[in-house]
């Protein structure tokens, strides 16, 4: 690293090989390999090290369902159902939840970050022109950093609230409210049925709220998995008490002293104590200088299967910035794939950016595997039978009633489920999977490696699945599409 000294009084010069604006997960990981490629690093961020993921995501939101799914498993099991009747303790729960947050304080993710020689700046940074960025700290002292190599945005999103009467004054919650609430609603609108909404109407539902979920269009529950999947999340809602409504458009929000009026189009109005907002993600992308560099504020940013913005030899774009896809675990491992393309360009050394070579996020667009933390979880990875049909291919897809399987059954008495494999009939390999059912999310890796790895029917069939387990559904979905 070298420093130099800036001609305005309050600015001082650095270069770096790489600076990273945002040290969430994956500003993080593109920092580590950078490092192991042995380049200096320059980590920007105004908020908590670690990010959205780990204070406001996925780390508080699984604390609150664990003991949601622990309890619904203890429930079907017997024996041990009479001894789990109780509601849920939400103050431990809560209290549970504060320790996977660190209490929201970022001491061991600085630690972490200074252990593999990453320099971290506190405060919002801006590109200002190729290969600068200008960061404000906390003080309003600017330090304008230099890049050597690239510059990688790993800035994220943010909730999206829409524009609507009253929203302002009411004081929605977005993600950050439901997974940091230091106590229950008595009640509790949710808006939107995606991941977000189901695993937040879940976890309140358990913890003790009125919960009412609203969907705008008729597409149900979860629309990007299969239908079946929403349709068992929605039932499993609804027996717990939950309220679903589909077709159901907010037109305005008031909040009184008394709580929350929230009106629909058509003039009904719903009351609650809060009101989450889960209809969608915008990319933090609108005050970080696009400009300077010829690109539009706010806007998605375009990239190469390696995270290079298009049109562009030193700026990348790295997790949810690039829209490829809004998963912390894709995006760490988007951030693997361009630390190394980084460190390999920077030395001169060839890039290996072929489908699925070590410098290409390939499995962004064949194998995204995602699990949705309701009860019944959801998993789910590669495309489903609508969009495989709309790519064109020809597939058939085979599904599977897990409750008939044995392992599933020892796991929890009742248990409801249902699996479905998506096979390319050209290339006799998986092109997609979905599990739901009790206990799954275990399942979907060993989905994802067959979806990768293209593994043929005719070989899976050698995969042999241990008896009693849940796996074995494995089985049954070959036994059924061998017919």
């Amino acid at each position: 690293m070298t420093t130099d000294a800036g001609n305005e009084e309050d600015r001082t010069t650095r270069a770096y090989d790489v600076v990273v604006l945002g040290a969430g997960p994956v500003g993080e990981n593109v920092a580590d390999r950078a490092r192991a490629g042995g380049l200096s690093v320059a980590v920007v961020e105004a908020e908590l090290i670690g990010g959205e993921c780990s204070y406001w995501a996925c780390m508080p939101s699984k604390a609150l369902l664990r003991p949601v799914t622990a309890r619904a498993d203890a429930r079907r099991v017997p024996g041990l159902r009479q001894a789990v009747r109780g509601p849920l303790d939400a103050p431990a729960v809560l209290a549970h939840r504060d320790d996977y947050t660190s209490h929201w304080k970022d001491d061991g993710q600085v630690g972490w970050l200074e252990s593999i020689g990453a320099d971290i700046h506190r405060g919002h940074g801006r590109l200002a022109g190729e290969k600068r960025v200008v960061v404000e700290g906390p003080d309003g002292a600017l330090t304008t950093l230099t890049a050597r190599h690239a510059v990688a945005v790993c800035t994220g999103t943010r909730a999206v609230v829409p524009d609507l009467p009253g929203v302002a004054d009411a004081r929605p919650w977005t993600s950050r409210e439901a997974t940091s609430a230091q106590s229950v609603p008595g009640r509790l609108v949710v808006v939107g049925g995606g991941v977000v909404g189901v695993e937040m109407a879940t976890a309140w539902q358990a913890l003790g709220s009125e919960v009412t979920v609203l969907v705008r269009g008729e597409e149900g529950l979860l629309p990007r998995m299969e239908p079946f999947a929403g349709e068992l999340v929605r039932e499993a809602l609804e027996a717990a008490g939950a309220t679903v409504r589909t077709g159901a458009s907010v037109s305005a929000v008031h909040r009184d002293a008394a709580g929350v009026t929230v009106t629909l189009d058509g003039g009904d109005a719903l009351r609650a104590d809060e009101i989450l907002f889960a209809v969608g993600r915008a990319p933090r992308t609108d005050d970080i200088g696009l400009d300077t560099v010829g690109l539009e504020p706010g806007s998605w940013l375009d990239v190469d299967d390696s995270c290079r913005v298009t049109g562009s030899d030193w700026l990348y774009a790295v997790g949810d910035a690039n829209h490829r896809a809004l998963l912390t675990h894709q995006g760490k491992y988007q951030a693997r794939v361009a630390g190394d393309a980084i460190a390999a360009r920077a030395r001169g050394r060839a890039v290996d950016d072929a489908a699925w070579g070590a410098h290409s996020a390939t499995a962004d667009h064949a194998a995204v595997p995602q699990v949705v933390f309701t009860d019944p979880e959801a998993g789910s990875v590669g495309a489903t039978l609508a969009e495989a049909e709309r790519a064109g291919r020809r597939v058939r897809a085979v599904d599977y009633d897990m409750g008939a399987v044995a392992g599933a059954g020892l796991y929890a008495d009742g248990y409801t489920g249902r699996a479905r494999m998506v096979v390319d009939l050209d290339t006799e390999t998986l092109v997609g999977v979905t599990f739901v059912g009790p206990g799954v999310s275990e399942l979907v890796h060993s989905a994802t490696v067959a979806v990768v790895g293209e593994v043929p029917i005719d070989r899976l069939w050698h995969a042999v699945p241990s008896y009693p387990t849940i796996s074995e559904v494995w089985l049954r979905l070959l036994e059924t599409y061998r017919g």
